[in-house]
């Protein structure tokens, strides 16, 4: 027998007897629907009128501190925001990166090739050179360089750390930076076309929407399908020799963008260690992640660069938990970064090692349309991973040309779009929900327990005592929601299809 409690009348009673204190409050609201983004709204007539859907702030339950909000540093993005002029860049820049804006304040870029640079390529690609004697960042001076430099010059103590999604060709056993050829990806999907009778318009590799890659639009990446290496197989040389240069490749790496004035505070060993990708990847297993990290960690530390066992990208808890309790490995780990479907592995592992930092180390990147539909997909990560105990937590395509195609032909979203001809650009659905969070809740705020019965939100508190709750309505008619903080409440009607900032 089960018992249905109606807590109507608790909340009706609180919201009479305390709707007229949110007058006397100072309260700020802001929301964002697709059409009109980043609205402020008056709060002189707030309804004082209880609503069925409450949410009560219990200030006791804290869930976690945030760290900062970030994006991350890309060619592609370099590519696209370098088509605009030099005073649309400065003012993208402030934008993103001051208090008025964005407010961003951490930075993820990658070491070498990833899926959205302009080619293959890394900073050591003689062959065999143990010695590192050829090692150079060049490359990066008309990309990578320019654009985190614009980045501090808005805000010079931006956080900045780094990943890999693969190691210089060499020093994997295909000798090629991909783990899969597209030649299969192709066949099958030719194979799923004569088997369809009705041929859609738009097809995607998973038979959905929601992952913006057309089979048929993939280019030869020039792996043969003789040397693919598959998940669950070693795709780096687990020989000390390498090992051994490709921690000082990492140290090489940190000590270059130093000499640039640019500090890189931590470093992942590895992008999705577990994803054999068709652009830039590589496998690892367990093992031979932790053999990797033994040599990797000293030789950050003594850098006085952090490692943080990374990125996790799959569910499997037990999979990382064998990097983590190994003895030679553990006094080198900082903390953990997530991202896709290593979010399941977030909740047991952060209870499993509560002094671990957790980060979110990369937003969904959705399928180049960068719609609604997409931003509240984003919007409910974020509360996923914030009510789930990450400090930090990153967007991954700062900006991209419109469709957001990579150069091995993935689309992807962004928070900025530029049109190649028109040289204009717009920020996007999923920019407003990065800055719905990060322009209000602030480095050190406290991620706190919701027990109402409105589950659309989150709340925190920030060092300066204010309180920063955010809701999303995503019904398609305006709703109601009661706000309960210190006992106090504060009634709000959300615009149909929206998500709001409401600070108290």
């Amino acid at each position: 027998m089960s018992i249905k409690i109606n807590f109507r009348p608790f909340y009706l009673a609180v919201a009479c007897a305390l709707a007229a204190s949110c007058q006397t409050r100072n309260v700020e609201w802001v929301s964002t629907t697709f059409e009109n983004p980043w609205q402020t709204v008056s709060v002189e007539e707030l309804s004082e009128e209880p609503a069925d859907a409450v949410i009560e702030i219990d200030q006791n339950v804290v869930l976690g501190e945030i760290e900062g909000f970030g994006s991350c540093f890309n060619e592609l993005g370099w590519a696209s925001l370098s088509m605009l002029t030099q005073e649309e860049r400065d003012g993208i820049f402030r934008e993103l990166y001051t208090p008025q804006g964005a407010n961003l304040t951490m930075g993820r870029m990658p070491v070498g090739a990833n899926d959205f640079s302009l080619d293959y390529y890394s900073y050591a690609e003689v062959a065999d050179d143990f010695a590192l004697e050829h090692f150079s960042i060049a490359h990066d001076e008309e990309t990578l360089i320019p654009f985190i430099k614009s980045a501090l010059a808005v805000y010079p103590d931006l956080k900045l750390w780094a990943s890999p999604w693969c190691p210089p060709s060499w020093m994997k056993t295909n000798k090629h930076y991909a783990n899969t050829s597209t030649l299969p990806i192709k066949k099958r999907f030719e194979q799923m076309m004569k088997n369809r009778k009705d041929r859609p318009d738009d097809v995607r590799a998973t038979g959905g929407s929601s992952f913006g890659m057309n089979p048929a639009m993939l280019p030869d990446n020039g792996l043969a399908e003789d040397k693919q290496i598959r998940e669950g197989q070693d795709a780096f040389i687990l020989e000390p020799q390498y090992l051994d240069t490709y921690a000082r490749y990492f140290g090489k790496f940190v000590d270059a963008y130093k000499e640039k004035d640019i500090d890189i505070f931590m470093v992942m060993p590895q992008n999705e260690p577990n994803s054999a990708q068709w652009y830039p990847a590589c496998t690892w297993t367990p093992e031979g992640l932790a053999m990797f990290m033994k040599y990797l960690g000293p030789e950050m530390h003594k850098r006085g660069v952090q490692m943080y066992l990374g990125t996790v990208e799959r569910a499997d808890v037990n999979m990382w938990n064998k990097i983590l309790t190994d003895p030679e490995v553990a006094p080198y780990i900082d903390g953990m970064g997530f991202q896709w479907a290593g979010k399941d592995a977030l909740p047991e592992l952060h209870k499993m090692y509560p002094d671990l930092p957790c980060y979110q180390t990369e937003q969904e990147c959705g399928n180049g349309r960068n719609d609604w539909r997409g931003a509240m997909h984003s919007w409910d990560l974020m509360k996923h991973y914030l009510s789930n105990g990450v400090q930090s937590y990153l967007y991954w395509n700062t900006s991209l040309f419109e469709n957001g195609v990579s150069t091995w032909g993935w689309s992807q979203n962004s928070l900025i779009v530029v049109d190649k001809d028109a040289k204009t650009f717009r920020y996007t659905p999923e920019y407003y929900v990065m800055k719905h969070a990060s322009h209000y809740v602030l480095p050190g705020a406290k991620v706190l327990g919701l027990v109402g019965n409105y589950e659309d939100a989150l709340a925190f508190v920030n060092p300066d005592g204010s309180t920063v709750v955010m809701a999303a309505n995503q019904t398609e008619e305006p709703k109601a929601v009661s706000v309960v903080v210190d006992g106090k409440t504060c009634t709000f009607e959300l615009p149909a299809g929206s998500l709001n900032t409401i600070v108290l």
